[in-house]
């Protein structure tokens, strides 16, 4: 199985740019085009899908994904609307119609995907909250020998990054430990510091995406003030096969090549 992750994407209505500057509908698009090249199964969006979170917004949104060939599921982040999202993709079937978050459970795949709201209304941190622990501990509960992929917003470990890591997951220690006492889930998947990172917190396997438009400045000076750049746009790819999920950095945009290492008659080219 090929599993894409999206985050991030910030996306305005009208085609207004991001922060003055970022074009973030044509980033997407050109995300969506690598998402379809990748071959992927399915997609994971970890939030921040819009900027304000309003329908204008999640329209224009559903007007850019309409060209993924796969199945996408999708939870809020802090620039998110709880409603909007779950209107916005009401005919997924992926959010849990009972809860009053925003979370949902993906099956019929080669792993089972479990998307987690961490947002908070007017907040930029992230909260899972008791409700949703519990509600989190029913579902993997109900399938613990179902390799199980799980995907939140915002990431439950500092980065060094130090206006992001004020708003990360608060109670992150909570998630963790939940996870870690059911083997079966093999990653936390995250978005929210627009950067690639990776960690393993507690025997739990956590990461998180890069953004498909601008990235968060790689400063880790704690007094550095909150930058963005326009690095080239990457997204992460999980591939599961053989009981093993493993990730790869994918460049959004195409770079010249293939090349080969071997010319005509299978001689390595000097």
């Amino acid at each position: 199985m090929i599993l894409a992750q999206l985050t991030d994407s910030h996306l305005k209505a009208g085609g207004r740019p991001a922060y003055g500057r970022v074009d973030t509908a044509a980033a997407l698009r050109r995300a969506v085009a690598a998402v379809n090249a990748s071959g992927a199964d399915a997609v994971i969006f970890s939030g921040d899908l819009t900027d304000r979170g309003d329908a204008a917004e999640f329209e224009a949104l559903a007007e850019i994904l309409a060209d993924l060939r796969a199945p996408v599921f999708a939870v809020p982040g802090n620039h998110d609307r709880r409603d909007t999202l779950r209107a916005a993709f009401l005919a997924s079937g992926f959010h849990d119609p009972r809860a009053p978050f925003c979370a949902g459970v993906a099956e019929g795949f080669p792993l089972r995907l479990i998307g987690l709201d961490s947002s908070v209304p007017g907040a930029p941190h992230g909260e899972i909250g008791a409700a949703q622990l519990a509600w989190l501990e029913a579902r993997l509960a109900e399938r613990p020998d179902a390799p199980t992929l799980a995907f939140v917003h915002h990431p439950p470990m500092r980065t060094g990054i130090r206006h992001m890591d004020v708003q990360n997951l608060h109670d992150g220690d909570a998630l963790l430990a939940l996870l870690a006492r059911h083997p079966q889930v093999l990653h936390l998947a995250c978005g929210h510091v627009h950067r690639a990172v990776a960690a393993t917190l507690g025997g739990v396997a956590v990461s998180i995406a890069p953004a498909p438009a601008h990235a968060v400045d790689l400063d880790l000076d704690p007094a550095a003030p909150p930058a963005f750049r326009l690095e080239p746009p990457m997204l992460r790819l999980f591939r599961f096969a053989d009981g093993v999920l493993l990730s790869h950095l994918a460049c959004v945009d195409p770079a010249p090549g293939p090349f080969p290492f071997f010319d005509g008659e299978g001689r390595l080219i000097d």
